[in-house]
This record gives structure tokens, C-alpha cells and sequence, in this order.
């Protein structure tokens, strides 16, 4: 696609780090992230130990662990095609932190090392947990930014979520080889409950997507067309919207959806 115009000052380091400070700096975002380790934890424990679950606790065949893994798609699925009707009406926060209490209770329940249509039934929910929460992920990235920073934040979200995964993918195989199936569910259980918790506290319940604020007066230089944020003079040199030059912004108070960006550094106290 055509590459959307951005405000942003130029520079490597901005450029760089554009995606990732807004990623931060955003509440949702922040409970996003958490959300993320919770998946992170939960998918680990499945696409880690399944086979070692399968073939040398069940004596299970290679069909066994394809169905294994079946069952997590099959929940995936399920969640996935029935989530967008459910998000008509519905608010984001509720059901994806919905998906971080499942995993957590899912890899709870395998604590008790299940035999094999119990492990069914738990990779099948792991799955719809996991649903729950990336199917709508898309959904806060795109409220959280302008057009043209849309990439830097999705790049941001495959940077952090990849995080996750680095540090679940070893931890998963260690405690499952050290300590035991029994452990790794346990801890990842713990991990996936904590991670939930977390994004319960930096997500705020009430997430507007309008949000009044206050400006300061501010002279600065940019890439601006004439609008209600940037109404001054011209002397004709200017050339063409959107145009830089230097300008004043006089103090406002206003309201309009919020975003991380070049004229809003910070989320707004509230």
C-alpha cells in the first residue's frame, strides 16, 4: 500500500522508535502487551510439550499429537469466527480479558496431568483463549494510531509479543524437562494468571475513544494542513498543504480521539 503521510519529526531514531513509544505510552497498548505474555505462556506450553505430553506420558501415536494440535486450532477457530458478531456490541477489554482468565484456568486444569480426552478438552479451550485475545488485537493497534503510524505500531506488537514468546519457549521446555509436566504447568499457569492481572491494572475500564485534554501554547515547525489545530496567516511563500514552516499553536482545550503522537506526547491524566 501507498505510504500514508506522517507529522513526525525526521531522523533515524525517531523513525526507529516511533512505533514503540507509542506502543508504551498508550494504556490499551500497555494492556495489550500483558495479554500478550499470557498468550505467549499458554501457547508455549502447547507448541513445546505437546509431543512430550502426548508420546511419553500417554504413550500416545504421531496421529495422537496431530489431533492434539487439531484441538488448539479447532478452539482458535471456533472463537475466531465467532468473534466478530460478539464485537458488534461489544467492548474489547471484556472478552479478551476473558481469554486470559481461560488460559489460565485451562493450563491450570492441567496441573492434574489429564488423560487423553480430558488433554483434548484443554488444548481445545487453550485455543479459544488464545482467540480471544489476538482476534480483536488488530482492532486496539488501529485505535491507537493515525494512519500513517499504523505500521510502526504493528511493528511494535510483533517486536513485543515476540518478547514473550523468547522468553516462554525456553522456560516451558526447561521446567517440563527439569521439573516435570506437572511444574511447567503450574508456573505457566501462575504466569498466565499474573499476566492477566496485569493488564486488568493498565487497561482502564472506561477506554473512550475521544478524550478532552489541554494544550499548551507551542511554536514549532511540521508537515500541517490548514484545520482546526493549525488556523494562521500565510505570507505565500509557504507553497502547497501540507506545507512546513514554523507556527504558533495557541493554548486549546479540546476534545477528539486520542492518540500517541507529535502534538499529544502524553496520555492524558484522567
Amino acid at each position: 500500500p501507498k505510504p500514508r503521510p506522517t507529522d513526525r519529526p525526521p531522523g533515524i531514531w525517531q523513525t526507529t522508535t516511533h512505533g514503540l513509544r507509542t506502543y508504551l505510552k498508550t494504556p490499551r497498548l500497555r494492556g495489550l502487551f500483558a495479554l500478550s505474555f499470557a498468550t505467549a505462556a499458554a501457547g508455549a506450553m502447547v507448541i513445546v510439550n505437546t509431543v512430550v505430553y502426548v508420546r511419553d506420558r500417554l504413550n500416545g501415536t504421531e496421529q495422537d499429537t496431530a489431533l492434539a494440535f487439531a484441538a488448539v486450532g479447532a478452539g482458535s477457530m471456533i472463537v475466531a469466527l465467532a468473534l466478530p458478531r460478539l464485537l458488534d456490541n461489544r467492548p474489547d477489554r471484556p472478552l479478551m480479558l476473558a481469554g486470559g482468565a481461560v488460559l489460565a484456568v485451562a493450563l491450570a486444569a492441567g496441573i492434574t496431568t489429564p488423560a487423553w480426552p480430558a488433554l483434548l478438552l484443554i488444548w481445545l479451550i487453550l485455543g479459544a483463549g488464545t482467540s480471544l485475545i489476538q482476534t480483536p488485537a488488530g482492532r486496539l493497534l488501529s485505535r491507537s494510531a493515525h494512519p500513517g503510524d499504523r505500521p510502526a505500531v504493528y511493528a511494535a506488537q510483533f517486536t513485543l509479543s515476540h518478547l514473550c514468546w523468547l522468553a516462554t519457549y525456553p522456560l516451558a521446555g526447561w521446567l517440563g524437562a527439569t521439573f516435570g509436566l506437572a511444574t511447567a504447568f503450574t508456573v505457566l499457569a501462575a504466569l498466565t494468571l499474573a499476566a492477566t492481572i496485569a493488564a486488568i491494572a493498565l487497561w482502564p475500564r472506561q477506554d473512550p475513544t475521544a478524550l478532552p485534554h489541554t494544550h499548551a501554547e507551542t511554536h514549532h515547525e511540521h508537515p500541517h494542513t490548514h484545520d482546526a489545530h493549525h488556523r494562521h496567516a500565510h505570507e505565500g511563500w509557504e507553497g502547497p498543504e501540507p506545507h512546513t514552516h514554523p507556527h504558533r499553536h495557541a493554548p486549546l482545550k479540546h476534545t477528539h480521539p486520542y492518540v500517541i503522537d507529535h502534538h499529544h506526547p502524553v496520555w492524558p491524566a484522567r
